[in-house]
């Protein structure tokens, strides 16, 4: 019976993530803003959709490293390329980056929200100053990007896919605010998509979980402190491009996030035992 039910489990979620009617020609010539986009799992994404042959208005803090991968998009056969450096901890930032991306693409099908402001691991981290930088940056920006581009995305019938973290929807040990920050955002867009289809508002909102973010400065807020594996960003990013363009619900990378997802539900507060595994308790306390 045990085998029967594992078999069965692994054929849903095999047809769940392969069995998506993913169509590479739905994304030539669409009107994309991908913030964050500069670096790890934002860059591939780039990447992919210049392959794909979409228009695209990239952001992220550093202007330098945006230069470089819009260059390589444009390599790769962008039709449509531009960028505009921003600091998402600005209030002012969110608004002056989507008007800068209606302006050049004369509106948007995607909205992609992916960029991140991480902190160190550890009890230091959880100060109110570093709790307030982190909300604007890992929520704030996002709710005020996504009020502004609503209205263009509601003419194009278009998409907002929001890359998120397992953290939004399992707490761990050392990564209050952040952790507090991605769930929030799954509860603004749980939310507002129940809104939109009250509404009859024909804009797919797709939420993204990913693990541990393949990035330098991901890994170096860390170091010390897990022992998870990062998450190869080539293979999150198509993971995220195919769930938005079949406009998907939710992304889970790993899928065995699905998974973890739902066994919180079952046990919604794990033993000290399990969180140890992951962890370096020692050095996430001290840090």
């Amino acid at each position: 019976m045990k085998v029967l039910l594992l078999t069965g489990l692994g054929a849903l979620f095999f047809a769940y993530y392969w069995d998506d009617n993913f169509d590479p020609a739905s994304l030539q010539g669409a009107r994309v803003l991908l913030t964050g986009a500069s670096a790890g799992v934002g860059e591939e994404l780039a990447y992919h959709y210049a392959r794909l042959g979409s228009h695209l208005v990239l952001t992220a803090h550093t202007e330098a490293l945006l230069q470089k991968v819009v260059g390589n998009c444009r390599k790769l056969g962008a039709p449509k390329v531009f960028y505009i450096a921003a600091d998402m901890a600005s209030p002012e930032a969110p608004e002056s980056v989507v008007q800068f991306a209606l302006d050049k693409l004369g509106g948007l099908d995607y909205l992609v929200l992916n960029h991140i402001g991480g902190v160190p691991a550890g009890t230091r981290a959880r100060t109110p100053q570093a709790t307030r930088w982190l909300m604007q940056v890992n929520f704030l920006s996002y709710v005020q990007l996504t009020s502004r581009a609503l209205p263009s995305l509601t003419d194009s019938k278009g998409s907002l896919v929001v890359v998120s973290s397992l953290l939004g929807r399992v707490p761990t040990s050392f990564s209050t605010p952040y952790s507090a920050a991605k769930f929030a955002l799954d509860s603004f867009f749980g939310s507002l998509r129940r809104e939109l289809d009250v509404q009859d508002v024909n804009v797919a909102i797709t939420m993204c979980v990913l693990g541990l973010r393949d990035r330098a400065s991901a890994a170096e807020a860390v170091r010390g402190v897990t022992r998870v594996k990062a998450a190869p960003g080539p293979k999150a990013a198509l993971a995220v491009i195919r769930g938005g363009a079949t406009r998907a619900a939710g992304v889970f990378y790993p899928w065995r996030f699905h998974l973890l997802c739902l066994l919180r539900r079952w046990l919604p507060r794990p033993r000290a035992w399990f969180i140890r595994q992951d962890l370096n308790v020692t050095a996430a306390a001290a840090a």
